[in-house]
C-alpha cells in the first residue's frame, strides 16, 4: 500500500500530468513574458540595386525647376506682397524665360506651356479659354507677406504649379516650380501641400514644402501617402497617374 499523501500535496500531485500535457500542446508559443516561435520564416535578402553603374548627369545651374529664380522682364512689385500684381503677366514673363533657358528641353517648363498661355487674352483673367488658374494670395514665407500661389493647366490634367514672392529690392522671384497631376493643393500657415495620384487607385502621394530661408525657395519637407480622399465619401477612386 502507497503511503497516504497529505491533502494538498495529493491535488499537486493529481494535476502534475495535467499540466504536463499543457506545456507539450502549447510548446512553441510563450506565454505574455516568453519569446513565441513562429517556425522558419525564411531567408532575408538584400536588396539589388539596379544599373547601379548609371547616374543622370548633374543639373546646370539653370536647369533646376526648384531653384529660385527672379522673372526677367517684370517691373518692380508695387508694394511690399504680390498683392496688386498681375497673376497672368508674371505667368507669362516666367515661362517666355524658361523655355528660353532649357531650349524647349521641358526641364524648365513643358514645352506646350507657350502655346497654352496664347489662349489668354489681355483681361485681366485672360478670358474664360485662358488655361491659368485664379491665383491665391497666402503668406507661406512667415514674413507677413503675402506670395502669388497660380498653376498653368497643360491639358485635362497635367499642371505647373508656381509660387512668386517679393524680394526686398521689389523684384518678382518664383520659389516654387513644380509639373504634376494636381489631385489637391493645400495651404496651411508656411506650409503648402501637394496631392497627386500614384499608381494605386486609393492613395495619393503628399507633397508637403516648407519656406526654406537660407536656400530662399519652398523646400521639399516631407513625402508622404495618404487614403484617397474619394473613398472616403464612396464615390469613384482617385485615377491613377498617367503623367
Amino acid at each position: 500500500m502507497r503511503p497516504l499523501l497529505p491533502r494538498g500535496l495529493r491535488h499537486r500531485a493529481a494535476a502534475a500530468p495535467v499540466l504536463a500535457a499543457l506545456l507539450a500542446a502549447t510548446a512553441g508559443c510563450a506565454d505574455v513574458e516568453g519569446l513565441r516561435n513562429d517556425g522558419d520564416l525564411g531567408t532575408a535578402h538584400a536588396p539589388q540595386t539596379l544599373w547601379k553603374n548609371l547616374h543622370p548627369e548633374p543639373p546646370g545651374p539653370d536647369e533646376q525647376p526648384g531653384a529660385a529664380a527672379v522673372v526677367p522682364g517684370l517691373p518692380k512689385a508695387p508694394g511690399p506682397s504680390m498683392r496688386g500684381v498681375n497673376a497672368l503677366e508674371v505667368v507669362r514673363a516666367d515661362v517666355t524665360a524658361a523655355t528660353r533657358q532649357d531650349g524647349g528641353t521641358g526641364r524648365l517648363v513643358d514645352p506646350r506651356a507657350v502655346q497654352r498661355l496664347a489662349l489668354c487674352t489681355q483681361s485681366v483673367d485672360g478670358g474664360p479659354k485662358c488655361p491659368v488658374r485664379p491665383p491665391v494670395l497666402h503668406d507661406v514665407t512667415g514674413n507677413g507677406r503675402e506670395e502669388l500661389i497660380t498653376a498653368l493647366d497643360l491639358d485635362g490634367r497635367v499642371s505647373e504649379l508656381r509660387v512668386y514672392t517679393v524680394r526686398d529690392d521689389g523684384s518678382i522671384t518664383r520659389i516654387l516650380s513644380r509639373r504634376g497631376v494636381l489631385e489637391g493643393v493645400e495651404v496651411a500657415a508656411e506650409h503648402l501641400a501637394v496631392r497627386e495620384p500614384t499608381s494605386n487607385p486609393k492613395k495619393v502621394s503628399v507633397a508637403d514644402y516648407v519656406w526654406d530661408p537660407e536656400a530662399g525657395i519652398m523646400n521639399l519637407s516631407e513625402l508622404s501617402l495618404d487614403e484617397c480622399p474619394t473613398l472616403k465619401t464612396g464615390s469613384t477612386p482617385c485615377a491613377a497617374s498617367r503623367g
